[in-house]
């Protein structure tokens, strides 16, 4: 099978569960994402039902084309919707793809939900789909995604300046970082020892 088939899967571990998207995720994300804090850094924004509406059913429509594999999050200990982190770029012939799209509800950020969500999927796409280079990549002004992407291991590689076009009229400058397969055990063994709290968010 191919990784389009193969990743869209439930990851779960005692504090995060990951769910390809539906239909009936719309309204749980509705709750947690009319928060423009969480769109500040992002290549769109949700400001009004319109915007809302827009954006979840491009998430529907990027997962049944097979653009991006979209999972939402739920934190385990509360039971609620947490928030979306989603694989895309997959270049299968590579044994390349990137994880990003990402972003969680205010009662989520610092409390380990990012930290072991990435870890799941970081996971998944080594030891199952057999990625050699996973990549991220965030606004170069993403302080706090920055943080949080040094804080699972990722490397930074190097800024691409004007890669792309934001709401607010300014061209990004995006930065990438990485996790090559080689480097996969070291940062496994950090991750799954590292103590609950952990920088928010996601890469945006």
């Amino acid at each position: 099978m191919s990784w389009r088939e193969r990743a869209p899967v439930r990851l779960e571990n005692e504090y995060v569960r990951l769910t390809p998207v539906a239909e009936a995720d719309r309204e749980p994300i509705r709750e947690i994402a009319m928060d423009p804090d969480i769109w500040r850094y992002f290549v769109s924004r949700v400001d009004s039902d319109e915007d809302f509406t827009a954006f979840f059913d491009a998430m529907l429509a990027d997962h049944a084309a097979g653009r991006r594999v979209v999972f939402v999050v739920t934190d385990k200990r509360s039971g609620r919707t947490a928030g979306s982190m989603s694989y895309g770029n997959l270049s299968e012939p590579d044994r390349r793809l990137e994880i990003g799209w990402s972003w969680l509800g205010r009662d989520f950020r610092g409390r380990g939900v990012n930290r072991w969500a990435k870890y799941l999927l970081l996971r998944h796409a080594f030891e199952v789909l057999g990625a050699e280079r996973v990549e991220f990549k965030t606004d170069v002004l993403n302080l706090q995604a920055r943080a949080g992407l040094r804080n699972i291991g990722a490397v930074e590689e190097g800024v691409l300046r004007s890669y792309n076009p934001m709401p607010d009229g300014r061209r990004r400058d995006a930065v990438y970082y990485s996790v090559l397969r080689r480097e996969w055990p070291e940062v496994e063994a950090a991750l799954a020892t590292r103590p609950e709290v952990d920088a928010a968010s996601g890469a945006g």
